[in-house]
């Protein structure tokens, strides 16, 4: 399947939030800022077009479940919530402050967050459980989970796969976010994972794939009526998508204590984008 995320331009608003993410990691002095760049357009369309949400009633019983598994990315997570009226958009510029509402992975207590990640591997067995708990409900409640590629070298991913096919919930949708590296590695490298889609499928996922930057792709797959099966959405992403020094940039996976000098120019490449 030929797919170049790279390729995919970036409309005004997607520019918009990563230009809040790169003022979070200045309010901060820190943050995963490529691993959050390659989620936004993945939790834009469900923020915008999928989740059945109500931000005045976050615990809401019927409400869809989105879990960011891949919980360093966060700050893209942070800024969808606050769009939503989740949280004011104040708390964004105390990320990673002492007595801030917002840590540098997402905790239960943000309104907004279904589950405390970031230690990888676990959101989906949180996923399966919240699926199973809407199924036994009669709920109509959805779950989604987004996990990173890396992530997947993880066991207990596949071990929550297993389950979701046994359990047969088709009211669970993995969307993975596939930027190809990892902390200190190219993914291929560090764990291949290929035939990747393959792989769901052998354990009894109905599987796609898409450019996980094509908002209209992305939004006709997510808007597809649920099977029979457990679904995973393989998102071909950039790692830092929307700015060229970023992108696929290892020395990028984290950052601290930037220069002002850098951060002008990350504000200006999203500019020239």
């Amino acid at each position: 399947m030929q797919i170049d995320p790279l390729k995919t331009p970036l409309d005004r608003r997607s520019r918009e939030l990563r230009h809040q993410m790169v003022r979070m990691m200045e309010e901060a002095g820190r943050g995963h800022l490529a691993s959050a760049f390659s989620l936004v357009e993945i939790l834009r369309v469900l923020y915008d077009d999928i989740l059945r949400i109500d931000p005045s009633r976050p615990d809401w019983p019927q409400r869809d479940r989105l879990i960011l598994s891949k919980g360093h990315g966060c700050m893209a997570l942070y800024v969808m919530l606050a769009e939503r009226g989740f949280f004011p958009e104040s708390a964004l510029w105390d990320f990673c402050k002492p007595g801030g509402l917002l840590g540098g992975h997402p905790e239960h207590k943000v309104p907004g967050v279904e589950a405390s990640t970031g230690s990888l591997g676990h959101g989906l067995s949180f996923g399966v459980g919240f699926a199973l708990n809407a199924r036994m409900d009669d709920s109509p409640a959805r779950t989604y989970v987004v996990v990173g590629d890396g992530e997947c070298n993880e066991g207990s991913v596949w071990e929550a796969a297993m389950a979701a096919a046994k359990h047969q919930l088709a009211n669970l949708c993995v969307l993975v976010d596939c930027n190809k590296l990892q902390s200190y590695g190219p993914t291929a490298d560090i764990q291949n994972l290929d035939p990747f889609a393959d792989k769901w499928r052998a354990f009894g996922f109905e599987v796609n794939e898409v450019d996980g930057h094509d908002l209209v792709a992305l939004r006709q797959l997510l808007e597809r009526p649920p099977g029979r099966q457990p679904r995973t959405i393989i998102c071909h992403t950039v790692k830092g998508k929307g700015i060229p020094e970023v992108e696929n940039n290892l020395a990028w996976h984290h950052k601290s204590k930037l220069p002002t000098e850098k951060l002008a120019e990350l504000y200006q490449a999203l500019e020239e984008n």
